[in-house]
């Protein structure tokens, strides 16, 4: 049988995971990267690992059966597939051969391409040693993870993460704090601002891991229970938003901005907010709020 290709249905197998047997369809819905170790004699020795990789969980299956090499088209080399969560193949590695890293597309979702970043980087890593992962080697290639421990509205978090993944998506994805919007996930827009140590930055072009141990204040920590901060109330009361998507980013840059030089006119105030964009246009309104609340400060 030729070795299967990006594109075919990958074939169901039984394997017993050390506790149980299961079948490979039972992992559809995520990612299986399905690596061969040869030229080591075969043994049913599977290693199971669920990894989570930048927010998406994608399972590792480390296999020396002969029986399943070769409904994979694999002879004596090592192998390397990556199953998505269709149940058809990605991408696949075999002896030499490299793996090429996709490139995003609309018939692959983001955890594929997550998963086939990560199998990337395995073929690559092994590929020069002629074996694909043990369970050791698979643990050595996700050592990207990173433990940080931030501060969140005064509360400790401690995330072991993709060294990769930014503040941003630690907070929506890791924490559920989702005040805090993607909008164009480019630093363009500021719906992602937050405060980092009292000063505001940008989410979304600021790495989870850079702000370790520092003081992160999200939306969700400006209000005292059911208080709101003075500045969340201003933009209730001078109409500061209209779908709201933007609200959060506005608020917490112009609750910075109280802190930061800028001149008393509302043109200042305009410029000073220029980083966070209102595709509304509720601009009139959230300068008022700003106003109302630079007036009240000493």
């Amino acid at each position: 049988m030729p070795l299967l290709r990006p594109g075919d249905t990958a074939p169901d197998f039984v394997f017993h995971d050390g506790t149980r047997q299961r079948a490979a369809s039972t992992l559809r819905g995520t990612p299986v990267i399905v690596a061969f170790r040869r030229p080591e004699p075969p043994g049913p020795q599977p290693v199971l690992q669920e990894l989570l990789l930048d927010g998406e969980h994608v399972f590792v299956l480390t296999l020396r059966d002969d029986t399943i090499a070769r409904s994979f088209g694999v002879g004596p080399e090592s192998a390397l597939f990556l199953i998505g969560g269709s149940g058809r193949i990605v991408s696949c590695w075999s002896g030499s051969e490299p793996i090429r890293e996709p490139a995003m597309s609309p018939g692959l979702s983001r955890r594929d391409f997550v998963a086939s970043v990560f199998a990337a980087s395995l073929a690559a890593t092994f590929a020069g040693a002629g074996s694909v992962p043990s369970a050791a080697a698979v643990e050595s290639a996700a050592a990207s993870l990173s433990v940080v421990t931030l501060m969140v509205n005064g509360t400790r978090q401690t995330l072991e993460i993709d060294s990769r993944v930014t503040l941003l998506d630690a907070l929506r994805e890791h924490l559920q704090l989702t005040g805090t919007k993607k909008g164009c996930d480019h630093g363009q827009c500021g719906a992602c601002t937050v405060h980092v140590d009292g000063r505001r930055v940008l989410s979304c072009l600021t790495l989870a891991a850079a702000v370790q141990g520092r003081s992160v204040t999200t939306i969700e920590g400006l209000a005292r229970g059911e208080q709101l901060h003075p500045m969340q109330q201003a933009f209730i009361d001078h109409d500061g938003f209209q779908c709201g998507y933007c609200t959060p980013g506005q608020i917490m840059s112009a609750v910075a901005l109280l802190d930061e030089p800028c001149g008393p006119g509302e043109d200042d105030v305009r410029e000073c907010m220029s980083g966070n964009i209102c595709r509304c246009g509720a601009y009139r309104g959230i300068v008022a709020a700003v106003q109302s609340q630079r007036g009240t400060r000493n």
